[in-house]
């Protein structure tokens, strides 16, 4: 006997021709940023410059160049030059040097600028899409007084940073909870659908999404930018913005929530009624309403997770996961793991608000919720460890970096998280075995009263209704109505306990969405690490000066000794030197001769010699000594004792 296949229905075929298409459209979206996430290191670092910071230059350049330690995203007002009157002495026009591995960016200075101490000013947008900026000194012919005062705050700071930070905390939120609610429905609870709570639920999730990238659109160009909320409305700016790779994920997820408003339209609209049919069993043809409904669960899943992977993707290609290393292993991870944070922490929110909102949501459905949120903790940690790893480096970083710390909280609010979850999987556990009580006898009056209630108002004529009676019965019904609902939610313990523990991770959960939020926008550990051993010139500038003691012995008579050296602030440009000269027993040694000699053998600069001034007994400064570049410099100090013995002591120190 042959066996023959049933013919799929034709909303299905509809449906699986539609997804090729989908497909498509999806790769479209995303093509302009796929083609701009080229590897690289997360947060740009300034490398080096020139001039230096603090150098003292005998003529005045003819431009001033910065060095970076990635690509980054620079325009014509990027770098600014000010003489110390606070004159920008720059012709604005931003010069691009760079050179295969190269990146360098400079602009030209104007001629016969005269001496003393100028001022530099720097702002760009590193390849993850973070504003980076700094600001440094140099002189011609000797330092100066200067007017200018050096920029305390950062790119991305001030209040439309703060406006900015909002608007990513709150899309991050939206995104979570509009595919977790809708998951939450398609996979745990389908009658959901028809349910008004999270129908609200759902739809406020898609708003807050979309109004936050609406509103990080119009800020970046600002937030990049001057840090003016003015700017908002320059369009060239606007132009700007939109032909970047962050401005394209921007543009990319407004397309996508475009789809999401279909999608959220056809679950709650033909799908909710086909879910309310089936409930009620109106439908006569109730087996092919069930086929029809199955079919349409079936192109919601699809189609909601493609849409809900195309939103996730539009971070995942603009930020952390496109740059550093791996970032085609990086940028799928990521996606999967929003993809889990949305499953867990959406569907826990939709999950809070069904067991208050409707006291009579099935046992089952707590229980599918409890597998999704199993599923979804394993995706998050496996994806979690893989990203610590890739954004860290090193154990070193784990204590020593702001993201380290920031991921330590986070690794502790997720064990927190989970605690609450283990207790909640066994209130789910009583519920599942069938333990909760049986509606008490008030709620039942409740219900007998407010039909009463009811009566009452259509016992009366038309003509006789009071306006003001009507509504003092309406509200009374309201109010009955919601003690019957509450009456309901509190009188099952194990509904309650298990609505408690879900309340609890929803509020972990709120601030484990925060400091995921901060992170992505916290340089990485890696990156950190980096900078620090690539010497940046914006940042190694020591805090205290440098000092060391150098024993002697030149032999003679009183010819051994210590040299203590103090060299401050110990940094490129006009430093201060003092020597003390000690003998064995720790007294002041008056030294007939004592000489010192900087040399930087990697750069075949020196010896730079140098002659300080006896200021007291065994005691000697100079001032004004210039190191022009920052390395590895050996200090050369020259001990005379007598008029035929002497000695060189050396030792190397890092001037940054």
């Amino acid at each position: 006997m042959t066996a023959t296949a049933p013919a799929p229905s034709p909303a299905r075929v509809r449906i699986t021709a539609l997804l090729p298409r989908l497909a498509l459209v999806l790769a479209a979206l995303l093509a302009t940023l796929f083609t701009a996430a080229a590897p690289a290191s997360a947060h740009a670092a300034l490398t080096a410059s020139d001039p230096q910071d603090g150098a003292v230059v005998a003529t005045a350049p003819a431009q001033v160049t910065l060095s970076f330690s990635e690509q980054v995203a620079m325009g014509d007002d990027s770098i600014r030059v000010m003489d110390p009157q606070g004159r920008r002495v720059d012709t604005g026009e931003l010069r691009d040097m760079c050179s295969g591995s190269v990146i360098r960016y400079g602009t030209a200075l104007h001629a016969g600028l005269p001496n003393g101490t100028y001022t530099v000013a720097w702002q760009a947008v590193s390849a993850d899409s973070h504003p980076i900026s700094g600001a440094f000194t140099f002189s011609i012919g000797a330092p100066s007084a200067t007017d200018v005062s050096l920029p305390t705050q950062q790119a991305g700071g001030g209040p439309v940073g703060i406006a900015y930070g909002i608007a990513r905390y709150a899309a991050y939120a939206g995104f979570t909870i509009l595919v977790g609610g809708a998951a939450f429905i398609l996979l745990c609870w389908r009658r959901g659908s028809a349910e008004r709570s999270l129908q609200k639920l759902v739809l406020r999730g898609w708003v807050t999404l979309t109004a936050a990238t609406l509103a990080m659109l119009a800020l970046r160009n600002p937030y990049t930018g001057s840090g003016k909320f003015a700017d908002v409305f320059d369009l060239d700016g606007l132009q700007a913005v939109l032909e970047t790779k962050t401005g394209a994920a921007f543009v990319s997820r407004l397309l996508l929530l475009g789809a999401a408003a279909l999608f959220v339209a056809v679950l709650f609209g033909a799908y909710a009624r086909h879910q309310q049919a089936a409930a009620v069993g109106e439908d006569e043809r109730v087996g092919e309403d069930a086929k029809q409904t199955s079919d349409l669960a079936f192109g919601l899943g699809i189609g909601g997770a493609v849409v809900a992977a195309g939103i996730a993707a539009t971070w995942a290609l603009s930020e952390h996961a496109s740059t550093g290393i791996q970032p085609g292993i990086a940028m799928p991870a990521d996606i999967l793991h929003l993809l889990a944070v949305a499953a867990w922490l959406g569907g826990l929110t939709a999950l809070l608000v069904a067991l208050y909102k409707v006291p009579d949501i099935e046992r089952d459905a707590v229980r599918r919720f409890s597998k999704v949120a199993f599923v979804s903790v394993v995706v998050l940690v496996v994806t979690g460890v893989y990203q610590s790893w890739r954004q860290l480096g090193s154990w070193s970083a784990l204590t020593g970096t702001s993201y380290g710390r920031l991921l330590i909280i986070k690794v502790g609010l997720v064990a927190v998280l989970l605690g609450i979850a283990y207790l909640s999987r066994k209130w789910t556990a009583r519920l599942a075995d069938g333990q909760a009580t049986a509606e008490p006898a008030g709620v039942l009056a409740g219900t007998d009263v407010s039909r009463e209630t009811a009566s009452d108002v259509s016992r009366e004529t038309p003509d006789a209704v009071d306006p003001r009676r009507a509504a003092q019965l309406a509200r009374q019904h309201a109010a009955r109505e919601k003690a019957r609902e509450h009456q309901v939610r509190d009188a099952d313990p194990v509904r309650g306990g298990l609505r408690r523990s879900v309340l609890a991770e929803a509020a972990v959960a709120v601030a484990l969405l925060a400091v995921t939020t901060v992170l992505t926008s916290t340089e990485p550990g890696r990156a950190v690490e980096q900078e620090a051993g690539r010497g940046s010139a914006s940042t190694a500038v020591p805090n205290r000066p440098i000092k060391i003691t150098l024993p002697f012995e030149t032999g003679g008579q009183n010819g051994k000794g210590t040299v203590r050296l103090e060299l401050d602030p110990g940094r490129v440009g006009a430093n201060t030197l003092h020597l003390w000269a000690e003998d064995p027993d720790g007294k002041p040694l008056d030294l007939p001769e004592i000489k010192v000699a900087f040399t930087l053998p990697a750069k075949e600069i020196g010896p730079l010699p140098v002659v300080p001034d006896r200021s007291g007994p065994g005691h000697w400064t100079a001032s004004g000594v210039q190191l022009p570049l920052t390395g590895e410099w050996r200090i050369d100090v020259t001990v005379r004792t007598s008029d035929i013995d002497q000695t060189t002591v050396q030792k190397n120190v890092k001037i940054g």
